[in-house]
């Protein structure tokens, strides 16, 4: 009855009598789920062409088939605190194999009226037949199977044909009209099946009778009762009929293969019984497919393989670990060999597989570490020397690679201890003799130590922009092996820190990515750790005149050359009659002897050193590096010289041919980068003494309520602090230093500037206008201010002060000079400074002093650049 309600308001729909009451969707759809002769039957007891409905019809279907056929379940709310738990898990939990299927809950299990019949269907009461005549006479009738199981066609005798097949059903057709009638062909078809009712029990979600179509299968029972529930088994799922267990289907054989063999069309009246699961197995690990899988009597190790999906290609299969319940009372450990499938292992309910990854350390391989082009791994053999794995010098090097000292790391124990050789690459690739063991590393060094000179190195090599690319993928390659370094190597959680720690702070001292600094340093403390309080560290330290002084692995053959190769050779400064060796002997009356030793003596060189030795090479006595000297301006050869220690300005300047006839000697500027330095670092001193007493300042007149500070002019003063460059000037009298009666001991780094003849006097500081002005013999200091519009009402008129040209410095107005060498008159080339009243900063105790050093500074500067 519900059913006619539904049609009969689709039929208001069309009717010529204009209704305000229009059927929802729900109820269009109810109506479109009936089967056609239902349809049929409704639309011919009210008078309605259905084919009127078709536009509606033809919506419907559009919208049904727009829906989601399957929707999520709806979760109780027990289910829902579980789902809750699941999104959030601690560890991610293993999921039952399969059930994926069944996760939603389908919409609607409309019959597949569209889909074709095979010729197998059973023909049942109910179905409606098409008979379509042709030949000498043309006609089509839609016949319905009575209740009988008669087929009668109109002009024919009727025929039982329920129970028949429908290839069978056709063949009775067509005999009988060839037997009956002459001349006329018959074409049968299936307009309309009938449904059927079926019953799905057991662990269905929905358990139930439902309507299904007579093509159904047992999969879309178990579709139609919503799937299965958590504990359904898969893999026993029965087809009863008449009492009788007809078919058995198993659904690992369709999810794994496809296999629809079990899967047998259903007939009315059967029941799909859904038993509990069976017997189960965990897999996780290296495997494809991670789950919880159901077992049958027939399953062994191969069929198991086939359910997770086979193994990950890292999988260790030698040795999988099987946790299994014993007599229900404990669990132990079983190991299992997966590598052939043909062992007999024989999987048991409740067994767990775990399946670990093979281990990533390469055994039996040789590794290139350094300044290499193709740093990595290689294949070892029984008789691989250094020099096969190095075909061409060029091609297999970077240009900064270090030809005479690479060491190799080797394992000597199986608890990981190693030794270290060392070698010379250039020795190796021409004599062929340094054999190779398993997993030995071998280290090639650059011949640079800090990476600005590196980089500066191969800048003037003029690297190819293949060459470029080759040290950027080098350079990754070792960062990506360090990395793994936590991983693979044996040393405890303090020492693996600072280890880390230590590399983390090369790369910050600007170290080269491949010098001794930064690749030893694992190498170092592996050594370290072998070490104990019976054992000494296979360690040595170099100190003094060679090129790279620090601590190196001691290998088996180390000999005083070999120390003295591994720390870049000796520099020129190197005092080779006499070295020291400090040897630890850890005895009642010492812990180091101290040997005095001449490496000019090749018995000495190939003296072996032990652990914790320390080679000393001394400096020649009175060496000095070179010490450069720069001449400027007004000299006949103006330029750097070397000079020795102790050489003098007067000798130098004679060096260079005197001074030409255009100099002014007493405007000389002297400059001395100790003083550059010192002056700088008294600066930075005083910016920050200023600074907290700017705000111990303005904290006590903030809480005392005093005048506020005038913060436009400390910052004016702080950033000029900050910003300027100490010039590191030192007032010499040159005049005196050219008649001897003045001696000056050179520096390196010492500068000299004579300018020329000097015709102006400049006036700087607190005046209206800043400006240089034609000396004039007699003119006052008074007189030059003026010139400059006089001074500002904050000028300290009691502190004007006048740089000389050769930088000395006098007050006019005070009875001393504090400077020498000085001159009671204005000379060319002189600088009135006209310093600023403290007064106007607040009286804070560092402004005189700041002030003073501000104006002193930049009258210097001033007056170098106006030179």
């Amino acid at each position: 009855m519900f059913f006619k309600r539904v049609f009969v308001l689709i039929l208001m729909l069309f009717s010529s009598i204009s209704l305000a009451f229009t059927p929802t969707q729900a109820q269009i759809e109810q109506f479109k789920k009936l089967p056609r002769a239902q349809q049929e039957a409704l639309a011919k007891q009210y008078g309605i062409n259905l084919s009127s409905l078709g536009n509606v019809s033809q919506q419907s279907e559009t919208s049904i088939q727009a829906k989601q056929s399957v929707n999520e379940r709806e979760l109780e709310a027990d289910e829902q605190k579980n789902e809750i738990a699941r999104l959030n898990p601690t560890e991610k939990p293993l999921q039952p194999f399969g059930y994926a299927l069944f996760s939603g809950s389908p919409t609607t299990f409309a019959p597949p009226e569209n889909a074709s019949v095979p010729d197998t269907y059973v023909l049942s009461r109910g179905d409606v037949v098409n008979v379509t005549f042709y030949g000498k006479e043309s006609a089509s009738h839609t016949i319905k199977i009575d209740n009988e199981g008669r087929l009668s066609i109109p002009n024919f005798s009727p025929e039982q044909v329920a129970g028949l097949k429908y290839g069978e059903f056709k063949k009775l057709i067509q005999n009988k009209i060839e037997k009956e009638a002459i001349g006329l062909n018959v074409f049968v078809s299936m307009s309309q099946l009938n449904p059927m009712r079926i019953l799905v029990v057991g662990e269905a979600y929905k358990p139930g009778s439902f309507m299904v179509s007579p093509l159904s299968t047992v999969t879309h029972a178990l579709y139609a009762s919503g799937g299965v529930t958590d504990i359904a088994s898969l893999r026993n799922i029965q087809v009863k009929r008449n009492g009788k267990t007809v078919a058995t289907l198993d659904l690992y054989d369709l999810l794994l293969d496809g296999n629809t063999e079990g899967d047998i069309n259903l007939r009315s009246g059967d029941v799909v019984f859904i038993p509990s699961v069976g017997p189960q197995i965990t897999v996780k690990g290296a495997v494809k497919r991670e789950g919880v899988f159901e077992l049958t009597q027939e399953d062994d190790q191969a069929s198991l393989v086939k359910m997770f999906g086979g193994f990950k290609e890292n999988a260790f299969t030698k040795n999988v670990t099987v946790r299994r319940i014993v007599d229900g009372a404990k669990s132990r450990i079983v190991s299992a060999d997966f590598s052939n499938l043909i062992n007999g292992f024989k999987p048991k309910a409740g067994d767990q597989l775990t399946v670990k990854e093979v281990s990533e350390v390469v055994t039996n391989s040789v590794t290139l570490i350094g300044a290499v082009v193709r740093p990595g791994s290689y294949e070892w053999y029984e008789g691989i020397t250094v020099d096969k794995l190095f075909l061409n010098f060029r091609d297999d090097l970077l240009p900064q690679a270090d030809f005479n000292y690479s060491i190799i790391v080797r394992e000597k124990s199986a608890l990981g201890e190693i030794e270290v050789v060392q070698f010379s690459l250039a020795d190796a690739l021409q004599n062929k003799n340094i054999a190779l063991k398993k997993n030995d590393e071998i280290y090639v060094f650059s011949r640079f130590q800090m990476k600005q000179v590196e980089e500066l190195a191969l800048a003037n090599l003029a690297l190819t922009e293949e060459q470029k690319r080759q040290q950027e993928k080098v350079k990754l390659w070792h960062v990506f092996e360090f990395e793994n370094f936590k991983s693979s190597i044996k040393l405890p959680d303090e020492a693996l820190e600072e280890a880390l720690a230590s590399q983390n702070k090369s790369k910050k001292d600007k170290f080269a990515n491949f010098s001794r600094k930064e690749l030893l340093k694992p190498v170092l403390k592996r050594l370290e750790f072998q070490s104990s309080n019976l054992i000494k560290p296979n360690t040595f330290e170099v100190r003094g005149q060679v090129r790279f002084p620090g601590k190196y692995p001691l290998s088996s053959n180390s000999s005083v050359q070999l120390a003295i190769d591994a720390a870049g050779g000796l520099l020129e400064s190197a005092f080779t009659e006499k070295a020291e060796l400090t040897r630890f002997i850890n005895t009642e009356a010492s812990l180091f002897e101290h040997l005095q030793i001449d490496i000019n003596d090749e018995k000495v060189l190939a003296m072996q050193l032990e652990g914790k030795d320390t080679l000393n090479v001394l400096m020649q006595p009175n060496w000095q590096d070179d010490y450069k000297v720069n001449l400027a301006g007004e000299v006949r050869f103006p330029g750097t010289y070397t000079v020795n220690r102790g050489e003098t300005l007067y000798d130098v300047i004679e060096r260079a041919g005197g001074l030409s006839a255009h100099a002014e000697p007493k405007a000389a500027i002297f400059t001395r980068l100790a003083i550059k330095e010192q002056e700088q670092a008294q600066l930075s001193k005083l910016s920050d003494e200023l600074r907290r007493e700017i705000a111990s300042k303005s904290f006590q007149q903030s809480v005392g309520g005093g005048s506020s500070i005038n913060y436009d002019e400390m910052s004016r003063l702080l950033n000029d602090l900050a910003n300027v460059e100490a010039v590191g000037r030192l007032v010499i009298d040159l005049p005196d230093i050219l008649q001897k009666e003045e001696l000056l001991i050179l520096q390196d780094g010492d500068s000299l500037y004579v300018p020329g003849r000097q015709d102006s006097i400049s006036i700087i500081g607190e005046v209206n206008y800043s400006s240089s002005h034609l000396y004039k013999s007699g003119v006052s200091i008074e007189q030059y201010l003026e010139l400059s519009g006089g001074i500002k009402d904050r000028a300290n008129e009691e502190q004007i002060y006048v740089i000389k040209a050769n930088g000395a410095v006098f007050i006019p107005k005070s009875s001393g000079w504090f400077s020498v060498n000085y001159h009671s008159q204005l000379e060319p080339g002189d600088t009135i400074v006209v310093p600023m009243d403290p007064s106007h900063m607040d009286n804070l105790t560092l402004w005189n002093t700041a002030t003073q050093i501000l104006f002193q500074l930049s009258a210097s500067i001033a007056a170098i650049t106006r030179i």
